[in-house]
C-alpha cells in the first residue's frame, strides 16, 4: 500500500486546476493508493458544512482512498468545530487532522503571527486534541517580497530564503512544548537540511514528524532559469540551490524523514506563465511513480524496506486509529 499524505485537490470554483475525482484516477495511474487532500481551497475547508460539501465530491466507490485536512484560523471558536468534527462519529473517520498555514501561501487560510500562533497551541491542547497538526513553516518577518521579480522567476528563491522556513519551525516547536500540545505536530514538506535537523533536535520533548515532496529531492532552483518556463517551477517554499538539495537527500538516507508527500497542486497553464502574480505548485503527483520506483532505489539506493517505511509505515503509525482499517482493503 501507498499513501500520498498531502494533495491539493482543489475543485469547486478550481475544477479547471483538478478535481478530486481526477486526483483519485491519476493517483491509482501513479501507484498511490490513499490520498489525504488539504484544506485551502478557494473555499477552505474549516466547518462542518464545509466538510460535507465537499465529501460530495468524492466519487462513491472511492471514500474508502480519500481523507482530508480542516484547516485551522486563529478562531479558537473555529479551532473547536474543526476538533468536533475530527472526532464526530459520522465524517470523522475521513477527517485525517488539521492543518496550519504558518506563513501565507496559496488560498486564504493562514496564521501568521506568534500570538495567532501561540493562541492555536494553547486552545488545542485547551480542548485535548490529541491528533495530526499539518504546519506549512514559513515565517513572514523573514520573507523579502521586495526580492521578487517575475521577469526572473528564481528570485522567488531568493524572495523566501531557507531561514525563513527553518525560524518558523522552531517556532512551531516552541510554542508547542510551551503549551503542553499533546498531539503529533507534522511539519510538511521541508526544503533544506537545518529544518531537519531542528526537527530532529526535537524528538524526544514533542510528538513530531516531517514529510519532503519528490521536488525539493530532485530539482534545484535553476531550474527557474528556463527561459521558456522557469516560472512553472515557482513552489511554496521554494526550490533550493543543488548543496541544500544533495544535504536533504542525505537527510532522506540517513532516515531523518519520515514519508515522502507529493504536495500536488496543479494551475491552469495559463496562470503559471502568463499571469502577473503566478501562482505557486506543481503537479507533483505526476512524478511519484517514478520518484519512488526509480529515484529512490536507484538514484538515493534506499532499500525496499526503507521506501515501505516512506510510502506506508510511517504514516500510518503518526495518525493512527484514523488509518488503522486500511491495511485490511489495502494489502501490501
Amino acid at each position: 500500500m501507498r499513501i500520498d499524505p498531502h494533495e491539493h485537490l482543489r475543485d469547486r470554483e478550481e475544477a479547471h486546476k483538478e478535481t478530486i475525482a481526477h486526483g483519485l484516477e491519476l493517483a491509482t495511474q501513479q501507484g498511490v493508493d490513499v490520498v489525504f487532500d488539504m484544506p485551502n481551497k478557494k473555499r477552505p475547508i474549516i466547518s462542518e458544512p464545509d466538510v460535507i460539501d465537499i465529501l460530495e465530491l468524492v466519487p462513491n466507490d472511492q471514500h474508502q482512498r480519500y481523507f482530508l485536512y480542516m484547516g485551522v484560523t486563529a478562531d479558537p471558536e473555529q479551532i473547536k468545530e474543526a476538533i468536533e468534527c475530527y472526532g464526530q462519529r459520522h465524517f470523522s473517520h475521513r477527517i485525517v487532522g488539521l492543518k496550519m498555514f504558518a506563513g501565507r501561501s496559496v488560498g486564504p487560510l493562514a496564521v501568521t503571527t506568534h500570538t495567532e500562533q501561540y493562541q492555536v497551541y494553547q486552545t488545542l491542547t485547551k480542548l485535548g486534541y490529541k491528533g495530526v497538526l499539518a504546519a506549512h513553516c514559513e515565517k513572514e518577518d523573514l520573507m523579502k517580497p521586495e526580492l521578487w521579480n517575475r521577469a526572473n522567476p528564481i528570485s522567488h528563491s531568493w524572495s523566501r530564503p531557507k531561514e525563513a522556513e527553518i525560524e518558523s519551525i522552531q517556532d512551531q516547536i516552541k510554542f508547542a512544548i510551551e503549551t503542553g500540545f499533546a498531539g503529533t505536530l507534522h511539519i510538511c514538506h521541508v526544503s533544506c537540511p537545518e529544518s531537519v535537523d531542528v526537527i530532529n533536535n526535537a524528538r524526544g520533548k514533542i510528538k513530531i514528524t516531517c514529510g519532503v515532496t519528490p521536488h525539493y529531492l530532485m530539482w534545484a532552483n535553476e531550474f527557474m532559469k528556463k527561459e521558456a518556463n522557469g516560472l512553472i517551477y515557482k513552489v511554496n517554499p521554494p526550490l533550493r540551490v543543488w548543496p541544500v538539495v544533495e544535504g536533504l537527500r542525505r537527510c532522506l538516507q540517513a532516515g531523518l524523514i519520515d514519508w515522502v508527500e507529493t504536495d500536488h497542486a496543479p494551475h491552469a497553464i495559463g496562470e503559471k506563465l502568463f499571469s502577473q502574480d503566478p501562482p505557486s505548485g506543481i503537479p507533483s503527483l505526476y512524478l511519484y511513480r517514478d520518484f519512488v520506483e526509480r529515484f529512490l532505489p536507484e538514484d538515493l539506493g534506499l532499500s525496499p524496506e526503507q521506501i515501505q517505511a516512506l510510502t506506508c509505515d510511517n504514516i500510518i503509525k503518526a495518525f493512527g486509529d484514523k488509518l488503522s482499517s486500511l491495511q485490511s482493503r489495502f494489502p501490501t
